[in-house]
C-alpha cells in the first residue's frame, strides 16, 4: 500500500494557482498542470482503509483506494485503467466536482487528529491529464465496428453533457448504434456554455468527442428536439431513447424591478462569455460587465462562475450576496459524516476580488433614468463580509441602496427547459418539471428512459455520469436482454444541502 505513515507525517497540500494579476488577463485554467512529485506525496497520504468511506461518498463508487497506490508506486497507466473503470470522463470530474470524496476521507472526518483529507480530485486529474499527455487514451470501437459485428439497436440521445456522453459511450462501445441530438450548436452540454474556461478549457470536451466519434457514435448538433424534430419522428427513427436534457431552466427572483434592463440569469451571461471565448464574436454588450457596478445574487458555484468571468471582463466593481448565514471555518457538529461538512468554503474567483456578503435578502431593483437598473436595494444587514467589514452599518433599521447595473441570478435552477419534447412524448413528470422515472432509470413510455439532472434535478457532475452509466445498462437490457453492461458499484452520495 501507500506510505503506511504518510498520512501522519505529509499534511495535506493544496496545487498551486496562477498568480491572479497573471490569470486575470485570460481564460486559461486557474490551476497550471500539477507536478508528479506533488501529486505522489498527496496521493502517499491514503490509508487504504479497510472501509474506504471515500468510495461510499463518491456516486460512481471510484476505486480510490486503489488508484491512490498506483501513484504513489509511479503505475500512472494502471492507474489510468481504476480511473476508467467507473467513470468515462475523468478529467471533468477532478476539474468540476465538488469533491464528495474528499468530505468522506477518514482523514477528514476526524480533523483534530489528522493533517485534513487526501486530496483525491487533484489525484484523479492528474492522472488522466498524464494519460493524454502520454497517448494512453484511444478510441475503444466495439468489436466488428459499429453495431458490433451484430444488429445492434439504434439508440438516441437528447442531450450532450455529462449523462449523455456517458450514457452514449458505454451503448456505443458494446454494439448500439447511438446518435447524440443537441440543441446547441456545439457539444457537451452545460459544460460547454455552462462552466467558464478558467474552470475547465474546452478542449477538453472536444477530444472526448472525437475519441467518441471514432468509437462510433453519431452527433447531430443545432437540431431541437421537439421543435425541429417531432417525438414521433424520433420514435420511428430508433429502438430507444435517453432523455439527459438536464435542468436548466434557472429559478427566478419575483420582486419589484426585476423586469428592467440588466437583470439576468446566470446561464445567459456564463453562455456570451463563453460564446465569446469559443470566437463567436464578443459578448453582446448587455451582458458584458465591463466597467459595470455587477452584484451576483446566490452564493454556490455558479455564482463563482459568474464572479470569475465579471472579474476577467474588467467590471468596475462586483458583490456577491448569499441568503445563507456565514458557515463556520472548522467542521459542524451538526454536520458530521455522513452529511456534507457545513464549512466556509472559498473558490479561485474570491481570492480574485469583490466583496462578498452573507445573510442578505434583497427587496427591489432600481431604475435609472435610461430605465436600464441602476441599483439594488437591500434591507439592513445584521452580517457582513468575511473579513468583518461592513457595507452598511444597518443600525438605522432601514433599507439602502448598492450600485447595480448588471444583476445576474444565480440562485439555482428549476428544472428541464424543454416542454415541447416532454408533451410530444408523453410522459410522466412532477410538478417542478423533472421526468419521472424508475430504478431502471425507464420513464412511463416504453423505450424512453431518463439520466441525469432531468430526472433527479439539478445535481453534481458525478451523479450525472453515474446515472448516464446506469441508464446505459438498463437500455441495453431493455435492447437485448444481455448484462454486457453493469451498473455502476452501488453507491450514496451526501446531499450539497
Amino acid at each position: 500500500m501507500a506510505d503506511p505513515r504518510g498520512f501522519l507525517n505529509t499534511p495535506r497540500e493544496a496545487p498551486r494557482r496562477r498568480p491572479v494579476d497573471i490569470r486575470l488577463r485570460d481564460w486559461k485554467e486557474v490551476y497550471p498542470p500539477f507536478e508528479a512529485g506533488f501529486v505522489k506525496t498527496q496521493a502517499g497520504r491514503c490509508m487504504d482503509c479497510g472501509v474506504p468511506f471515500c468510495q461510499n461518498g463518491c456516486p460512481l463508487g471510484n476505486r480510490i483506494p486503489d488508484w491512490n497506490d498506483l501513484v504513489w508506486r509511479d503505475q500512472w497507466r494502471e492507474a489510468l485503467d481504476e480511473l476508467h473503470a467507473t467513470n468515462n470522463f475523468p478529467e471533468f470530474t477532478g476539474r468540476l466536482c465538488p469533491a464528495p470524496c474528499e468530505a468522506a476521507c477518514v482523514l477528514a472526518i476526524n480533523p483534530h487528529d489528522s493533517t485534513g483529507a487526501v486530496t483525491i480530485k487533484n489525484v484523479e486529474q492528474a492522472i488522466v491529464d498524464r494519460a493524454w499527455d502520454e497517448g494512453w487514451i484511444a478510441p475503444i470501437p466495439p468489436s466488428g465496428g459499429p453495431g458490433g459485428g451484430g444488429p445492434g439497436g439504434r439508440v438516441a440521445v437528447i442531450g450532450s453533457g455529462p449523462a449523455g456522453l456517458a450514457a452514449a459511450q458505454q451503448l456505443t462501445r458494446v454494439g448500439h448504434h447511438v446518435t447524440v441530438y443537441e440543441r446547441d450548436d456545439r457539444l457537451g452540454g452545460l459544460l460547454r456554455y455552462g462552466i467558464p474556461d478558467f474552470k475547465m478549457e474546452k478542449r477538453h470536451i472536444d477530444r472526448r468527442i472525437e475519441q467518441m466519434r471514432a468509437e462510433g457514435t453519431a452527433f447531430v448538433t443545432s437540431c431541437n428536439v421537439g421543435v425541429d424534430l417531432t417525438a414521433d419522428e424520433l420514435r420511428s427513427a430508433h429502438d430507444a431513447v435517453l432523455l439527459a436534457c438536464g435542468a436548466l431552466r434557472g429559478r427566478e427572483l419575483p420582486i419589484p424591478g426585476r423586469e428592467l434592463p440588466g437583470i439576468h440569469l446566470a446561464m445567459e451571461y456564463l453562455t456570451a462569455g463563453n460564446r465569446a471565448g469559443a470566437g463567436d464574436g464578443p459578448a453582446p454588450a448587455e451582458l458584458d460587465a465591463r466597467g459595470r457596478h455587477v452584484v451576483i445574487i446566490g452564493g454556490g458555484d455558479t455564482a463563482a462562475d459568474c464572479l470569475g468571468t465579471a472579474h476577467r471582463q474588467g467590471a468596475a466593481s462586483v458583490r456577491q450576496l448569499d441568503i445563507h448565514p456565514r458557515p463556520p471555518g472548522t467542521a459542524h457538529p451538526a454536520t458530521p459524516w455522513p452529511m456534507w461538512p457545513l464549512l466556509y468554503r472559498e473558490y479561485p474567483a474570491h481570492e480574485e476580488g469583490g466583496e462578498r456578503v452573507f445573510a442578505v435578502t434583497t427587496t427591489r431593483f432600481v431604475a435609472g433614468d435610461s430605465g436600464r437598473v441602476r441599483e439594488l436595494e437591500l434591507p439592513p444587514l445584521l452580517e457582513q463580509t468575511p473579513d468583518g467589514r461592513s457595507i452598511r452599518d444597518g443600525s438605522t433599521g432601514g433599507p439602502f441602496t448598492v450600485p447595480c447595473e448588471l444583476a445576474l441570478l444565480a440562485i439555482g435552477f428549476a428544472g428541464p427547459d424543454c416542454p415541447d419534447l416532454v408533451e410530444q412524448l408523453a410522459v410522466g413528470h412532477h410538478a417542478r418539471g423533472t421526468v419521472t422515472r424508475d430504478a431502471s432509470y425507464a420513464s412511463s413510455r416504453p423505450g424512453v428512459f431518463v439520466a441525469g439532472d432531468m430526472g433527479r434535478g439539478a445535481s453534481l457532475i458525478v451523479w450525472a455520469i453515474t446515472e448516464g452509466r446506469a441508464a446505459a445498462a438498463s437500455i441495453d437490457r431493455y435492447l437485448t436482454g444481455s448484462t454486457a453492461l453493469p451498473a455502476p458499484l452501488p453507491a450514496t452520495a451526501m446531499p450539497l444541502r
